[in-house]
């Protein structure tokens, strides 16, 4: 089945945004819808557009096709916000040719917000679009966030970070910007000296992990600052899902694979379903707000 635009003019193509905070599960929620449809990933996330540093921006395998992912061989290119809209207008057009639904996944927000509100682009009267806001409680994602970096220490960020230290590089450009570059730099730059002990060199590593740490807490309260001003400026357009349940029951060890199932992926499901077959003028987003904050479409 086709989503692109072939018997009415006025007809828009629609096109899947998958908002949230970094550690949310944006990419997990899209690597989960995609295969339910004839769908193509487009990443939004600036540093996951470098080639490398697999293990700090949490590429994942591709099981579906995607877009924008590691397309820079150089670290240093500055990747800017008009690099980004003039790829995705450019995968827009392949994917709609296609016939496939575009799944927009990152969290680049404020690429986003440039994208969707650039009257040069006219983004919103071009296509009809549905976001899917996936949210944590930022207490719950400060938890998992020190957990995921403490996994990706384990899985080799370290020794991935170490071959991309350059003694004085700019750590405001390129793939250096990448929260974990600029922290271990310090780290580093005494690693193999002589005459210095290895507990001092220890006690700064584990310092510079705790400041990746810090840090990325830091990115996902701005990141959640970002997509809260998008959704009140987007409005019904938006759908919220809160995670926060799923998250305590992972961090507890407990087995939260169906509970991820239910409360994230089935109603993300229903809301796509809907969206997709509905007309322009027949689907409206009807939320309803319960006595937790939590959102849902009438009927999930």
């Amino acid at each position: 089945m086709a989503f692109t635009t072939s018997t009415l003019a006025e007809k828009k193509n629609k096109v899947l945004f998958i908002l949230g905070a970094t550690g949310t599960g944006k990419t997990k929620l899209s690597i989960n819808l995609g295969p339910h449809y004839p769908a193509e990933i487009i990443n939004s996330d600036k540093i996951q557009v470098y080639k490398g540093l697999d293990i700090v921006t949490n590429k994942r395998a591709l099981q579906i096709p995607h877009h924008i992912l590691g397309i820079i061989n150089d670290p240093e290119y500055d990747f800017t916000m008009y690099d980004f809209c003039n790829h995705v207008v450019e995968s827009l057009d392949l994917i709609i040719g296609n016939g496939h639904l575009p799944i927009i996944v990152g969290g680049s927000n404020s690429y986003l917000k440039k994208l969707v509100e650039d009257p040069a682009i006219s983004f919103l009267s071009k296509y009809e679009c549905c976001f899917i806001w996936v949210d944590v409680s930022l207490p719950t994602l400060y938890q998992y966030v020190g957990k995921r970096v403490d996994e990706m220490v384990q899985t080799g960020m370290i020794d991935e970070i170490r071959e991309y230290f350059v003694p004085g590089a700019d750590n405001t450009k390129g793939i250096r910007r990448a929260i974990g570059v600029p922290e271990l730099d310090s780290f580093f730059a005494i690693e193999k000296k002589s005459g210095i002990d290895d507990a001092i060199k220890e006690n700064i590593l584990k310092e510079a992990i705790e400041k990746t740490k810090q840090n990325t807490c830091i990115l996902a309260k701005n990141q959640l600052s970002k997509i809260q001003n998008m959704a009140h400026m987007l409005g019904s357009m938006v759908y919220k899902i809160d995670s926060t349940e799923v998250f305590e029951t992972l961090l507890r060890g407990e087995d939260y694979k169906h509970l991820h199932q239910e409360i994230v992926i089935k109603p993300s499901k229903e809301i796509v379903k809907r969206f997709l077959e509905e007309t322009t003028d027949g689907f409206r987003y009807e939320k309803y707000s319960n006595e937790n904050g939590k959102h849902a479409p009438n009927g999930v």
